[in-house]
């Protein structure tokens, strides 16, 4: 009777956990107020990077971000990300431009959003990227909790048709 007890709960468990898995899979809609905020929240980081406005940046930004470049240094915290955000821009002048390629809802207030992250060098030259954000929502402001800065070693692969 023992041994069938515990196949029933494992059973149980098992079937419990494949629902689990399943519904936390299903994807989550975004809506038009998510899209067009989390879209303003990218415009005002590029505003602010162009800008150096480490005052928007830190409005933009969690006490607790962090960022990965493209050269591999982490930026742990606020006060890192900022300086070495003023300093990249300084050491290496040029405009850079931000397209969101697609923003997809981890919860209600989490979101991925990847963007093609292109420089233009001041001798002309064009670096070609991407960047992907982690942003995070509290009531009607969004912020920047992570940045990975990624330099393909490879061009780009075509777009998928979606």
């Amino acid at each position: 009777m023992l041994k069938n007890t515990k196949k029933a709960a494992l059973l149980f468990l098992f079937h419990l956990g494949g629902f689990l898995l399943s519904y936390s899979q299903q994807a989550i809609p975004i809506n038009d107020t998510q899209q067009k905020s989390i879209a303003a929240l990218i415009g005002q980081y590029s505003l602010a990077r162009e800008k150096s406005d480490t005052v928007l940046l830190k409005t933009i930004l969690t006490v607790d971000v962090d960022q990965l470049v493209s050269t591999g240094e982490w930026r742990i915290g606020i006060k890192a990300a900022v300086e070495g955000m003023l300093k990249s821009t300084a050491s290496s002048p040029g405009t850079r431009t931000l397209q969101i390629d697609k923003i997809q809802m981890i919860t209600a207030s989490s979101a991925i959003v990847d963007c093609r992250y292109d420089i233009q060098n001041a001798d002309g030259s064009l670096r070609k990227m991407w960047s992907t954000f982690i942003v995070v929502g509290d009531k009607d402001t969004w912020k920047i909790r992570a940045i990975r800065n990624m330099l393909p070693s490879q061009p780009a692969a075509p777009e998928p048709k979606r």
